[in-house]
This record gives C-alpha cells, sequence and structure tokens, in this order.
C-alpha cells in the first residue's frame, strides 16, 4: 500500500510542535520558578534561591501554560491540515491536467486516424471508378473491334457508312442505295465500256462507276486502294459526290 504523505507529514509536523511547545512550557516554567522564589531585596543568587525554597506552581500558571501548549498544538494542526489539503488539490488539479492532455491526445489521433481511413476508401473508389471505366473503354473497344459486316450490298454500304461518319462525310444509306442501283444494280465489277470515259480510255468502274483518276483523287485513308473494293469505291465516290454537289443523297443521275 503506497505510503500515505500527507498524513505522515502532519505527524512529523505535531510531534515537532509539541516538543517546541514543551520546550516553552519548561523555560516559562523555570523563569515562572525564579520570580517566584526569590523574594524582593534578597541579594542571593538565583540558584541558591532555587535550592533552598520549596518550588510552588499556582493554579492560574498551570492553566496558561496548559493553555499556551494547546493553542500552539491546535495552531500546528491547522497548518499542517491546511498545507495538506493545499497538496490534495494540486495534486488534483495536475491529475486532472494530464487525463485532459491524455483524452485531447487520443482524441487527435482518432480524428487522425479517421481522416487516413477516409482518404484511402477514397482512393480505393476512385481506383475502383477508373479501373471501370477503363474496362467499359476497353469492351467498347473490342465490340467496336469485333463489328463485322456482311458480304453483301447490304454489308458494304452500312461499312462505308461508318467510315464516312468517323471521316465528316456526308451521306445516307438511301442515298447510295439509289446510286448505287442506278449505276450499277449492285455489282461491284461493272465496268462501262461504252460511254465517254471509256471512249478516253478511262471507264467508269465499281458499284458507283467511278473513274481511276477521280477514285484516286478521293480514295479515302483506311479503305483499299483496289477501285474495285465495294467498300473502297463507295467512299471514294461519296467523298466525291461532296466535294462537288454536297452530298451523295444531292445525287440523282449521272455525276
Amino acid at each position: 500500500m503506497p505510503e500515505n504523505t500527507a498524513t505522515s507529514g502532519r505527524r512529523r509536523t505535531s510531534a515537532r510542535t509539541r516538543k517546541l511547545a514543551i520546550a516553552g512550557a519548561a523555560t516559562l516554567s523555570a523563569a515562572a520558578l525564579a520570580f517566584t522564589l526569590v523574594p524582593s531585596g534578597d541579594t542571593r543568587p538565583a540558584s541558591e534561591a532555587v535550592t533552598t525554597a520549596p518550588v510552588v506552581f499556582s493554579q492560574e500558571q498551570v492553566r496558561d501554560v496548559k493553555a499556551s501548549i494547546t493553542d500552539q498544538l491546535a495552531g500546528a494542526t491547522v497548518k499542517a491540515e491546511a498545507a495538506a489539503a493545499k497538496k490534495k488539490a494540486a495534486d488534483a488539479a495536475a491529475a486532472k491536467k494530464a487525463a485532459a492532455k491524455k483524452a485531447a491526445a487520443k482524441k487527435a489521433a482518432a480524428k487522425k486516424a479517421a481522416k487516413k481511413k477516409a482518404a484511402a476508401k477514397a482512393a480505393k473508389e476512385r481506383k475502383a471508378r477508373e479501373a471501370a471505366s477503363r474496362s467499359a473503354k476497353r469492351a467498347a473497344l473490342r465490340k467496336a473491334a469485333k463489328k463485322t459486316y456482311a458480304n453483301n450490298l447490304d454489308g458494304w454500304i452500312r461499312e462505308a457508312l461508318d467510315i464516312m461518319g468517323r471521316k465528316g462525310i456526308p451521306g445516307s444509306y438511301n442515298g447510295l442505295y439509289r446510286n448505287i442501283m442506278r449505276e450499277s444494280t449492285g455489282n461491284p465489277n461493272a465496268v462501262n465500256g461504252w460511254d465517254i470515259n471509256a471512249q478516253n480510255g478511262t471507264p467508269s468502274i465499281g458499284l458507283l462507276q467511278v473513274i481511276q483518276p477521280t477514285f484516286n483523287a478521293y480514295h479515302v485513308s483506311g479503305t483499299s486502294t483496289n477501285i474495285y473494293d465495294p467498300v473502297a469505291n463507295i467512299t471514294a465516290a461519296a467523298n466525291y459526290a461532296a466535294d462537288r454537289y454536297g452530298s451523295i443523297d444531292n445525287v440523282n443521275g449521272a455525276y
């Protein structure tokens, strides 16, 4: 069990006070004895008077000494108790301050931990969103890459329209189909060997009956360089019609 320092201090103080009080009382008693035993006008030394006369204490003197000792003891006790109370209050204040400091540190640590946890969660969510976005983009790219077209007039027109859309070349399915049917009836290998172009040595070829110089001038990058290729033939003719007529949709006859 811890030593009770306050109580020990009070005991030491009380003992010291009692010793001082007893010493004071002895001094007072001696003085009182000297004055009481030496008669007025007696020229003998006090020591002789003490040895030759009986010691007599009055009740009043005894009461005064007792009262003095009691007062001193009471005063010392009050002082000791006040000092102990003061120390106890100081210890309590220090303990309270330490507890408050510890609580504040704990609160700050908890706040820091919560902030760190929130930041980690936000970073994780952001990474998840970015990963999802990348996955979606990859899926879209794969879907676009996997897109296939039928190897017929409908597939050629649809593929040509997709390329035209990426290149900014105007035209519609109906406009392409209508002109193809008029020029070649949908035959990608059709060749006109009798018109003026043929007579000049540059016959009209393919679905939209394009001559080689026009095909070369309006060829769309990313398509075949073969004039007989259906998609290359369509896109080159649509590019030429857009430049000259605004759109293949505006062509309703020989062009």
